[in-house]
């Protein structure tokens, strides 16, 4: 170790000669070893070892089933780590076995691409939708202050529509009690000259009554017949106001509503573009004669191949005639990632990959289609 402060960290060196950046690691012992010293390292009998290169270090498993045993083999039916001793137990019995360093490679494959879709496509489409929220609440408040103004002026308008009919009930109102006053005074001034008149003739009777003028005397005529006809009654209804009974369901209709509020899902698509995917422009034309770009022998037989379903450019599910498994191939290194058997028992009628990586296949005897997620299956559909 530099002890100069000249360097940030340490060199990693081999653990047995100290030479810098050894490629190789013993995943049992846990040490650090260049090429070497690889050999002297593997010589060492008193322990196992499992040396690989740097970066497949911590891949070694001990065995759950033999302890002493280190995983070499992986099965795919019972997707765990199993030794060479566990191949032929009855437990794995025809079951898909492949190199557990192809495993873990073909499962970083799949890490790296998911990875890859999460960073440049899933991850920045959930962003913009969410810097769309900012957007969509300084929409809102918008919309409200210009929705407040409206509703404030037309309950204003109301307001003097209301007025103003309280103000012509009130003016009716005034014009009855004018009317009805000038009858009053009207009759009021006829009885009155009346009055006068009776007064008048009961002064003169008065005055005729102590004299004993012949001529006054036979001058006098009654009026008594004119009084007696009384003025007539008036038989008057005073009006009245009868409120009309408005519900609250009535004065909200009358003063409008607002539309509902509608909120709606709207599912967001994108379409992912594969590393390594190309695509041909529209007015490109297609080779004559068709370029093999790979061969694959699968375990389908020379015409049992059935159905194929390309994932991406790296591996494809293919499916056989009187073979209950789909298995998954790597189009360059001809292995068998991964298999699943049929529920049924028979051999699939057809098969077909979505978009996400999901896969549906058909079985034309018991008229099912099965989806299967994660290598697992979720749904099966009877027609």
């Amino acid at each position: 170790m530099d002890t100069t402060g000249n360097w940030a960290q340490d060199v990693l060196r081999c653990d047995l000669c100290e030479a810098p950046g050894p490629p190789m690691y013993c995943d049992i012992c846990d040490l650090h070893l260049c090429t070497s010293c690889v050999k002297e390292h593997l010589f060492d009998d008193s322990t196992e070892h499992k040396v690989v290169p740097i970066e497949l270090r911590g891949s070694t498993n001990p065995c759950l089933i033999h302890a002493i045993k280190i995983c070499e083999k992986y099965c795919q039916q019972c997707n765990i780590p199993i030794c060479m001793m566990c191949t032929s137990s009855t437990t794995h019995k025809d079951h898909e076995v492949v190199d557990i360093v192809e495993t873990i490679e073909s499962k970083k494959s799949v890490l790296e691409r998911d990875l890859h879709e999460l960073e440049n496509y899933i991850y920045p489409n959930y962003h913009e939708i969410a810097s769309n929220f900012s957007d969509q609440m300084v929409d809102l408040n918008k919309h409200s202050r210009k929705l407040i103004p409206v509703i404030d002026q037309h309950g204003e308008d109301l307001h003097k529509k209301i007025d103003f009919a309280i103000q012509k009930l009130k003016s009716e109102l005034d014009e009855m009690d004018t009317k009805y006053l000038a009858v009053l005074n009207k009759q009021e001034n006829e009885i009155t000259r009346t009055l006068s008149n009776i007064k008048h003739s009961i002064d003169e009777m008065r005055k005729l009554l102590i004299s004993n003028d012949v001529c006054l005397l036979s001058a006098y005529k009654s009026r008594n017949a004119e009084f007696r006809r009384l003025p007539p009654t008036l038989i008057v209804t005073l009006p009245s106001f009868k409120p009309q009974e408005i519900t609250k369901e009535q004065i909200y209709k009358q003063i409008g509503t607002l539309s509902e509020l509608s909120i709606k899902t709207e599912e967001y698509g994108y379409t992912m573009n594969f590393s390594g995917a190309t695509s041909f422009p529209a007015d490109k034309p297609l080779t004559e004669v068709p370029r093999v770009l790979n061969e694959i022998k699968t375990q389908y037989g020379e015409y049992n191949l059935r159905s194929v379903s390309c994932i991406n450019d790296d591996n494809i599910w293919t499916c056989g005639v009187d073979d209950k498994m789909i298995r998954l191939y790597s189009l360059h290194r001809e292995l068998i990632f991964s298999s699943i058997e049929t529920t049924s028992g028979n051999w699939p009628t057809d098969i077909v990959r979505t978009r996400y990586t999901d896969l549906f296949y058909t079985d034309k005897k018991c008229r099912t289609v099965t989806l299967v997620m994660n290598m697992k299956k979720y749904g099966e559909k009877s027609f």
